[in-house]
């Protein structure tokens, strides 16, 4: 990790390991002293998650990276992530053909996930003097998440204002307005390691490549017109964005 620069305001940047986190901890690097933090939460690829978060960072230059456990979701259960009785679906038909965003919220939504992220990165924003807190999150092409939509993050930076000892923490999503081909491109433009990066939601050798993630990541490579450097289980048809 790097020593970090006096001039550039410091930062807290959630890095799951997948490529929206990559794509924003790229940017976080280069416009801050960029401090990553990455959870493991009984996932069912939660060590290549790890090891993908520990390659980005470090091959990013990141000042530091913290690793946190927490078993709260899988105890709770209700999602296909964390809960081995639910099966992750393959990408229906019409998400696969036409990369329509799902009209429901999703079996692999995770519960309030994001506000326990970003809990965690706001404290340790608050201790170590930064000033923002980054976090890869996507509403346009994503799979229906609520917490990832705009308003979600307007109401937690009211949050932050109330309830922070200096009130200067800014929750920055730079990615939240882009589709996933875009991300793509402002990820080679940046230099983002996308070639580290995970986003299967089964596998954690070779990549399904029929999961709502595989499709969604499958689909932005081939309407960015760049191959996509991760490997999959088997050859996977690419689809039009």
């Amino acid at each position: 990790m790097q020593n970090g620069s006096k001039s550039l305001p410091r930062s807290v940047v959630c890095l799951s390991g997948g490529m929206d986190s990559c794509v924003t901890a790229a940017l976080a690097a280069r416009d801050s002293d960029a401090f990553a933090l990455h959870f493991s939460y009984g996932q069912r690829t939660e060590a290549r998650e790890l090891e993908s978060a520990r390659a980005v960072a470090e091959r990013l230059g990141m000042r530091d990276f913290l690793h946190l456990n927490t078993d709260v979701f899988r105890r709770i259960g209700g999602s296909a992530l964390t809960d081995k009785d639910l099966a992750v679906p393959d990408a229906s038909a019409d998400f696969r053909d036409f990369g329509l965003i799902e009209q429901h919220v999703p079996v692999t939504y995770v519960p309030f996930r994001n506000a326990h992220f970003l809990s965690a990165a706001v404290s340790w924003a608050e201790v170590l003097g930064a000033t923002r807190v980054y976090v890869g999150a996507v509403e346009q092409d994503s799979s229906g998440y609520p917490d990832c939509r705009p308003a979600y993050y307007e109401a937690f930076q009211q949050l932050v204002r109330t309830g922070t000892r200096d009130s200067n923490i800014e929750i920055k999503t730079p990615l939240i307005a882009l589709n996933k081909a875009q991300i793509v491109r402002l990820g080679l433009e940046c230099n983002a390691p996308l070639d580290l990066t995970w986003s299967c939601y089964r596998e954690e050798q070779e990549a399904c490549g029929a999961c709502e993630s595989c499709v969604l990541r499958l689909r932005a490579f081939a309407a960015a017109g760049v191959p996509d450097p991760i490997v999959y289980r088997a050859a996977v048809p690419k689809t039009e964005s």
